[in-house]
């Protein structure tokens, strides 16, 4: 069952995990198989194929899922959603959000994020709502409602993109590369052989990985930002490892929730900076082996320990020759040329 923290309560909501072939309104199913036939479909990292749909690779469960949030959820005007491309920074600003809106309910010396893992603490929409159908208006979630994606921009419905706030985090695509092919690789079906880093390399650069191509959705929350910056805050995840407290204020004003200036006098900024650390949350029995997982699909539990592998900048060092690191550089130089964005750019 899919999992996610409600503020006040000792305990996890845990939604009750349906049989989704049985359980979808049938004319729903057959529409959605009916679409997977007709799609494009290439390798995929984690199963064995993904699809193309609407310019995105996607697995078949996340296209389900997709259908269902445009057919069903009701996006409220306070909905906050945090979005990233996958290995990102998703886990650590889940944390981030979640300390910030309930920062005045929890002391953070007993803070639910030292018990259980930060993809927990609200709900991953691409895949609860498929898990969850047909629970879909999250009644029980304090206002504003927190949700994470994946999901591309347009991908979304436009009642959700014109309706909610969405904060986007990104990454130098050499490292979300790494990163994304490591965690995948833990996550890849055992009746499938390995995915060489090769092979995924050559795969990213084509944009071919779930949810890619990795340069068009980042410039599909790039440009809305510039636009609307109001609605759309787009950080880094360079910037906020070097200067944390700067990026959170920054976070907390975007979300409605601003420090105030005793609470920045009495260190709550630092405070929750600590908690949320790569240091901090790694180092919890429950981020450990066997402290706990999330339910993303039917077949899909991912431990927590799984999300934390190293949280640096600059690992793609460790795995890319200077001919690897020069392509993915000139076809970001080549993506983002005349947007105002420059990302992972090395000379």
């Amino acid at each position: 069952m899919s999992t996610y923290l409600l503020p006040d309560q000792n305990d996890c909501h845990h939604g009750a995990s349906i049989n989704a072939q049985n359980d979808i309104q049938s004319d729903e199913q057959h529409m959605i198989n009916n679409l997977l036939a007709t799609l494009p479909k290439a390798k995929a990292w984690r199963s064995e194929h993904i699809f193309l749909y609407k310019g995105f690779w996607l697995s078949s469960e996340v296209i389900k899922g997709l259908l269902l949030i445009h057919k069903h959820f009701t996006p409220q005007p306070t909905d906050i959603f945090l979005a990233a491309f996958m290995k990102c920074g998703t886990t650590w600003l889940k944390a981030l959000m979640f300390a910030i809106a309930n920062r005045h309910r929890y002391k953070l010396s007993d803070h639910p994020l030292l018990r259980t893992g930060p993809q927990s603490a609200f709900p991953f929409i691409d895949t609860h709502i498929f898990l969850d159908y047909p629970a879909t208006n999250f009644d029980n979630l304090p206002v504003p409602r927190l949700f994470a994606t994946h999901f591309a921009h347009g991908l979304l419905p436009t009642s959700i993109t014109s309706t909610c706030k969405f904060v986007y985090v990104c990454r130098d695509p050499k490292d979300a590369l790494v990163s994304k092919w490591h965690f995948l690789s833990k996550l890849r079906s055992k009746e499938l052989p390995p995915l060489p880093f090769d092979e995924a390399y050559e795969l990213f650069c084509n944009g071919v990985s779930e949810y890619g191509p990795f340069w068009d959705h980042v410039l599909g929350y790039w440009k809305p930002s510039q636009e609307s910056p109001d609605k759309i805050l787009f950080l880094k995840y360079e910037d906020m490892k070097k200067e944390p407290s700067v990026e959170l204020k920054k976070l907390a004003a975007f979300m409605g929730m601003p420090f105030t200036a005793e609470e920045e006098k009495e260190g709550v900024v630092e405070e929750i900076v600590k908690l949320c650390s790569f240091e901090n949350l790694s180092s919890l029995e429950v981020n450990k082996g066997g402290g706990g997982g999330q339910k993303f699909t039917a077949k899909v539990v991912v431990e927590n320990q799984e999300f934390f592998r190293k949280g640096e900048v600059g690992d793609w060092k460790n795995h890319l020759t200077e001919e690897m690191k020069d392509r993915i550089d000139n076809i970001t130089n080549d993506k983002l040329k005349g947007s105002g964005l420059t990302l992972g750019l090395t000379k």
